[in-house]
């Protein structure tokens, strides 16, 4: 059988990023993100000025990941976007921008779940990262998601943890808040840890039952110590900022990996990955590591770029369901509250 090239166009447009990319037979040719700093200054995304954003970003990126990968849309043999979870404004504008330019071009349209291709940005073929063999289990930490899930082939998946309350973005970013650190906190928060005693304050894990997750305890937690600190010594955030950051990090990542322990445990697989904005971070990746000494894991971490929101995950997906044939009607519409 003779092959055929197959060129996916990604288009990734959640929440504030802006993102297209170009995909040769699962390889990436070019992979451009606008992001939208107008949400700092109100210390979290606000969807309305997103979606605006989002309108203006779209062409000028979808042109830019053309022009870098090389590629003229007629070579385009479909185009795939994020259906959802995520801002309904945010969706709306990838999803008819993607339904027109299929429409336009007349090749077909692949819609794509955002958390699965969190987990099957594994399979972009990249040199230097291996793929993990089926089955394996996904941690998907994000801004918005805290999932542990069971992978059995590359479209079929099971969410066997997940947050009851908030994500363990959000717990970086309102931990972040409390010490009046900018938005988001999570990367100055893991800058910050690396400077500190990570056993200088103690925090208390949740008791949360199974391989549920909850933070919406930890945050208060967080609150109530540093406003009782501060009464007593009002410079006690600057004067201990780096230890502060190293305890809270330190407790997170104690939580994500006591319940990737008993996944493991349960289901007897080994195989690890993660995947999502927060596997970004040093410490996670560190303790997944140790993890393989430690408990005999075997542990999948995406290239950087690949891990925060972006197209390219959207187009591996893309890809493997061209692969399938698994093709969107016109009349597919965004969906905010998508599952796997």
């Amino acid at each position: 059988m003779a092959t055929q090239n197959i060129y996916i166009l990604a288009i990734e447009s959640s929440c504030d990023d802006t993102a297209a990319s170009v995909m040769l037979n699962g390889k990436i040719l070019s992979n451009v993100v606008a992001g939208q700093s107008i949400h700092e200054a109100y210390g979290g995304v606000v969807p309305e000025l997103a979606s605006r954003a989002h309108q203006q970003n779209i062409v000028p990126v979808v042109q830019q990941a053309l022009k870098r990968a090389n590629v003229d849309k007629k070579q385009l043999s479909a185009i795939a976007f994020t259906r959802g979870p995520g801002l309904m404004g945010s969706l709306l504008v990838g999803t008819s921008f993607a339904k027109s330019m299929a429409y336009g071009l007349n090749i077909p349209l692949i819609d794509v779940n955002h958390m699965q291709a969190h987990i099957l940005a594994h399979f972009i073929d990249e040199d230097g990262f291996n793929k993990p063999p089926f089955p394996f289990l996904a941690m998907t930490i994000s801004g918005g998601h805290t999932q542990i899930v069971k992978v059995n082939s590359h479209f079929d998946m099971e969410v066997i943890g997940e947050t009851i309350d908030d994500a363990v973005g959000e717990a970086f970013d309102k931990s972040g808040k409390i010490l009046g650190l900018g938005y988001p906190a999570g990367p100055e928060i893991d800058k910050r840890a690396k400077l500190g005693n990570p056993k200088a304050f103690k925090f208390t894990k949740p008791k949360v039952e199974g391989l549920n997750f909850s933070f919406s305890g930890l945050k208060t937690a967080i609150l109530y110590f540093i406003q009782k600190e501060t009464k007593a010594n009002p410079n006690f955030i600057e004067e201990n900022l780096n230890d502060i950051c190293a305890s809270i990090q330190y407790t997170i990542i104690g939580i994500l990996i006591d319940k990737l322990k008993l996944a493991s445990k349960q289901t007897g697989i080994k195989h690890i990955a993660i995947g999502g904005g927060v596997s970004a971070n040093s410490g996670i990746r560190q303790a997944l590591k140790d993890g393989e000494g430690k408990f005999g894991w075997t542990t999948y971490v995406p290239k950087f770029e690949f891990t925060t929101d972006n197209a390219a995950m959207i187009a591996i997906v893309g890809y493997l369901k061209f692969l399938e044939g698994e093709f969107a009607q016109q009349s597919v519409t965004a969906s905010s509250r998508l599952k796997i």
